[in-house]
């Protein structure tokens, strides 16, 4: 999975350490992560990367922005690598396609909009962080996130805790191209059209260790209750207040841009950093509010597993300024 780099060409930091002190904390990571290297230049080259990383992590966090960066289970990929690992940027459908034939805009009187939504505190509306692995399904997770939210609100449970099957729409969803990525949009015509999908526990994900989307094995596998959309909307772009009001109302999908080290490597607090607007990734708005600096966010679900940011999550500014290209393609599912 990795590409071959001259060490040599790793950047010099202002704040080297001494090299105890980068092999200290290497072999704390590794030990942490449970992960060894198959011979001494592959852990040297690995080493060299992560002294890279960790000296850009300490700089950033001494600079006292309004988010700190951290270590975690990608401390040893450069960040062309990880953006490699989880296939940003793969060819899908046009990104910025409007399918819809309905689309939510923002309400006149935002007054009975709530100042802050957190759907991770409702019962049965968020399914724990998953991870979609060396797959670019991304899409997938972040559609199954949508679609679990809606039934969990209108039918106040889940027909599995784990939720839908992202292998389903993976394998058998023609019209997306599984772990060379996809689109959200397809994916809910997709569940309607198929009458629903399989439950996580029915069709468990494997696509992500093994890197292949895999043949279709749906055929016999009972679909979840309530898992056939009747329909999608589209969430008019570019607007915080018509986003907002949707995410009021159930979790959304949206894309970003996540091919950026500060990604790679972020662990708390509102990520107001150049983040850009090339969409290349899909999760899931599951809240928004002000942060305990006075930082309005938007609380956002991943697909990177528990072990990254905040337990899986990441808090994005809110702001028109459109950070990381929120607001571009939001979208959700009617149940």
């Amino acid at each position: 999975m990795y590409k071959t780099i001259a060490i040599a060409t790793m950047a010099a930091s202002a704040v080297a350490k001494p090299a105890e002190y980068y092999e200290g904390r290497f072999y704390e990571w590794m030990t942490e992560h449970k992960i060894q290297f198959k011979n001494g230049a592959e852990f040297a080259e690995r080493l060299s990367i992560f002294r890279d990383n960790l000296n850009y992590i300490e700089e950033h966090n001494a600079k006292g922005t309004t988010y700190e960066l951290g270590l975690n289970a990608y401390s040893h990929l450069t960040q062309e690598e990880f953006s490699d690992f989880f296939h940003l940027g793969a060819v899908r459908p046009p990104m910025l396609r409007r399918s819809s034939e309905v689309v939510h805009t923002a309400p006149k009187d935002m007054s009975a909009v709530p100042a802050s939504v957190d759907w991770t505190t409702v019962a049965n509306v968020v399914t724990p962080v998953k991870d979609q692995g060396n797959c670019g399904s991304c899409w997938s997770f972040s559609a199954s996130g949508a679609m679990e939210g809606a039934i969990g609100i209108k039918y106040k449970a889940q027909s599995d805790p784990k939720g839908l099957s992202e292998q389903h729409f993976v394998s058998c969803d023609t019209v997306d191209a599984g772990c060379n990525g996809g689109w959200m949009d397809d994916a809910f015509t997709f569940a309607k059209k198929n009458g629903g999908v399989a439950t996580e526990t029915t069709y468990p994900y494997t696509s992500g260790t093994t890197g292949s989307s895999g043949s279709c094995q749906a055929a016999g596998k009972a679909l979840a209750a309530h898992s056939a959309p009747t329909g999608f909307v589209d969430v008019q772009t570019g607007s915080v207040d018509a986003l907002a009001s949707a995410v009021a109302q159930q979790p959304v999908s949206i894309a970003i841009q996540a091919n950026q080290r500060d990604f790679q490597s972020y662990k708390s607090g509102v990520l107001t950093g150049t983040c850009g607007q090339r969409l290349d990734h899909g999760v899931l708005a599951v809240g928004y509010g002000t942060y305990t600096d006075g930082t309005p966010y938007w609380k956002v679900k991943n697909s990177w597993g528990p072990s990254w940011g905040m337990g899986g999550y990441i808090l994005i500014e809110k702001s028109t300024a459109d950070k990381c290209g929120v607001l571009d393609a939001p979208s959700y599912p009617i149940h």
